[in-house]
Parts: C-alpha cells; structure tokens; sequence
C-alpha cells in the first residue's frame, strides 16, 4: 500500500506539471519507474500506458473550453501516430543515449528560444493555413511522433512549441491539442505497441493511471484559468529541466 501511494503521487505531480506546460510528464515518472527497481524498456512501456490517462483527464477539461478543429485532428493523428508506432518499433532494440543528449541540447534550446521571444504564444494568429503549410507541418508532426515513440519524455513539448511557431497557436490552444491528441492518441499508439513488443509492469498501472488522470484534469484547468503568461513560464522552466536531465542522463 505504501509503495502504491508514492507512486501515485509521483504520478500526480508529474502529469499536472506535463498537463500545465504541454508536455514533461517522463522527466519525473519515468525516472521515478526506474529508480524503484524496473528496467528502461519495462519502465518506459508502463509509463506510455500510465500517460494515457493524462491524455483523458487533460482532455476532459479541455473539451469544456476549446473547440477542436477537424482538420487539424486530422493532422495530428494522421501524420503522428505512424511516427510513434516507428518510433516505439525501434527503441527497444537500440541504445539512445546520443539520441537522449541531442534531444537534450534541442529541448533547452526550445526554452532559450521561448524565454527570448516574449511574445510566443500569447495571441492566436492563422499562419500557414494552406496544403504547403498543411504538408510542412504534417512532415514535421512525424518526425516528432518518431521522437515519442522512442525516447522518454519531452517531445508533447515540441508539438506545443511546433504548433506556436507554425500554426500561429497560442499556449493555451497548442497545449490543450497537444495533451488531447499526444496525451491520448500518440502515447496511446506507443503504449500498445511496446505492449506487444516488451512487457508492462500491471501491479503498478492502477495507482499510475489515477494519478495521471487527476493531475492531467488539474493541469489543464491551471493552463484555462491562469492563461498564456503561466503556461509560457511552465513550458520554459519544464524544457529547461527536462534538456538538463537528458544530458546529464
């Protein structure tokens, strides 16, 4: 009972910070995972399961407040989803520290980037609504979705930064499509098939999957109600942590 309440609460903590900033859940809870006693590739399969439930509780919220637009879900799962499952087909059988430290270096460049640009994502603005921006975007969506599917945390943060940049998102909108279709359908992707692939550490998912849960639906409603400016200083001070973390290891 014990070890079933610290792993809720890392859980808990780990996905209304992820559900805040759009993305970071695995700078916590996967490390966490690993640390009482699970291998990386068991660890990270029961932590892509566990995000899941971030994707629904962040996602009940967000239904509340936000529309979401049919061509863009379109967007996200069609060019996402068979970057995760290449991605999660592929991680099991390679090392990723390089991988993990240049993913690093690029995460606390997002946040430099971010911290210097002190108008991102504080507006809504339409930019590269057109098939040329549609393919653009769909490409680079991919290429993140490889990144998901195979390393550990971080990557909703691309997505976030990405649909800013990009799409002309603000934070409030680029975060809430993130944990909707990253949180849900992209980890959801990555999680079945290293399901298939590894294995899942069942004993520990109720506890993960509640916490995941309560701390997305928290998130997201800190994210509604506190707007822009918080999420922004969440987003930074989360791809500042998590690029430290990766290469450091």
């Amino acid at each position: 009972m014990a070890e079933q309440i610290v792993i809720f609460f890392i859980s808990l903590i780990a996905n209304l910070f992820s559900a805040l900033s759009g993305g970071g859940a695995g700078l916590i809870q996967l490390p966490a995972l690993i640390f009482l006693g699970l291998p990386f590739g068991l660890a990270l399969a029961t932590h892509k399961v566990a995000t899941i439930a971030l994707g629904l509780g962040a996602t009940a919220r967000h239904l509340k407040d936000n529309k979401v637009e049919r061509d863009f879900a379109l967007l996200m799962l069609i060019a996402g989803m068979p970057g995760v499952f290449l991605g999660a087909s592929f991680i099991l059988q390679v090392p990723d520290q390089l991988a993990k430290t240049a993913l690093g270096i690029l995460t606390v460049g997002l946040g430099i980037y971010s911290i210097f640009s002190p108008n991102l994502g504080q507006s809504y603005q339409l930019k590269n609504r057109n098939m040329k921006g549609y393919i653009i975007g769909g490409l680079i969506l991919f290429s993140i979705g490889i990144l998901n599917g195979s390393l550990t945390s971080g990557t909703g943060l691309f997505v976030t930064l990405w649909l800013i940049r990009w799409f002309g998102f603000d934070y409030k909108l680029a975060v809430a499509y993130t944990l909707i279709f990253v949180g849900l359908f992209w980890n959801a992707t990555g999680a079945i098939t290293l399901g298939f692939l590894g294995d899942i550490h069942w004993l520990w998912i109720p506890a993960l999957l509640l916490g995941s849960f309560i701390g997305g639906y928290v998130g997201a409603h800190l994210s509604i109600v506190k707007g822009n400016k918080l999420i922004k200083r969440s987003f930074e001070v989360v791809t500042l942590l998590i690029g430290i973390k990766l290469v450091i290891g």
